[in-house]
């Protein structure tokens, strides 16, 4: 299969034809569309899907995923069933769903273990450092709520109030402002923090969400993962197993062997490839695949529901109905 991954490209199936077909055979023939997220890792997984012919390998009927540059607007329009699957945190997929949007969690692929501080302030050494400071922060984000409530939770400290917000469109334009010395810190995720080290060697972590996390609750924080339209799922359960599948088989393959991976992107990600190569090997960013068939993964996400719902970013605890389990 060949791809072009042009802004806001896709595939159309049933379309094409001069006369309709019957419901069944135009719901199969229309092809699932997704999106990603530039720029960023997102990137990675779509590129390695494309090279790895993952599609053809399951059967799936894929389309060319649309390209977003803006955090709200990607969310707003899978909100709105402009696409049909999804890849992005999965606190932001359950407060849309409890606030009625039609979607379920389908799996999760990474930790957050990849959400990260940054600083190139001398004077800050650790989240403590930033009261009467500047974070910028992209505040449209599921990231930002959630390091809010880490931050409330451990050090007793309100993002907004104590640590005065700068916001910005997306997670690069965080580390930017860093650079620039417009704020004290930046809330990040990989693999922009890697490209903000490579630039400027006096720049430091003083911030791991996930750390902050399991010291706190002795268990791991699902971060990003994949979600999808409840209406597209019904119509299309045997195009939910073979999504599933292509994601398993895309996480499997970057953790074996990284360095192809990153050859096979190059720099579509909107990052050079030797960054992309440091923030897996340094293992900030770390590819985890959590299926939500697996009742110790949707536990796991059960779990972080209620730390969500103790800070107020969820309305109230994560259920069954959030998952497909099947």
């Amino acid at each position: 299969m060949s791809w072009n991954l042009n802004r806001r490209g896709f595939l159309g199936g049933a379309a094409a034809l001069a006369m309709p077909p019957p419901l069944a055979l135009a719901q199969e023939a229309r092809a699932t569309r997704w999106a990603y997220l530039v720029p960023g890792f997102t990137v990675l997984i779509a590129r390695t899907i494309a090279a790895k012919g993952l599609p053809g390998r399951f059967g799936l009927n894929l389309a060319s995923p649309t390209e977003y540059s803006t955090v709200s607007t990607y969310y707003n329009d899978f909100a709105a069933g402009n696409y049909d699957v999804c890849i992005g945190s999965w606190d932001v997929f359950a407060a849309r769903q409890q606030a009625g949007v039609p979607i379920r969690l389908l799996c999760t692929i990474t930790t957050a273990d990849m959400i990260l501080v940054l600083t190139g302030d001398r004077s800050v050494r650790g989240i403590e450092d930033l009261r009467g400071k500047t974070l910028a922060a992209a505040q449209s984000t599921g990231t930002y709520r959630m390091v809010s409530g880490l931050i409330r939770e451990r050090y007793n400290m309100e993002v907004g109030k104590d640590i005065t917000v700068q916001g910005v469109d997306n997670p690069a334009a965080a580390v930017t402002l860093v650079m620039a010395n417009r704020a004290e810190a930046g809330l990040s995720w990989e693999p922009n923090i890697s490209a903000g080290l490579k630039r400027r060697s006096d720049l430091r972590v003083i911030f791991n969400a996930g750390e902050a996390y399991r010291e706190m609750n002795q268990a791991t924080l699902p971060y990003f993962g994949v979600a999808v339209r409840n209406d597209w799922a019904e119509r299309n359960p045997q195009a939910v197993a073979q999504v599933r599948q292509v994601f398993e088989a895309c996480i499997a393959g970057i953790n074996a062997d990284p360095q192809e991976a990153v050859r096979s992107v190059g720099s579509a990600t909107g990052f050079p490839p030797e960054v992309i190569t440091d923030s897996l090997t340094s293992k900030r960013l770390s590819f985890r695949f959590g299926p939500m068939t697996d009742a110790s993964e949707r536990d796991a996400v059960v779990k972080a529901g209620e730390f969500l719902k103790r800070n107020g970013l969820v309305q109230r605890s994560v259920d069954q109905d959030f998952f497909i389990t099947s």
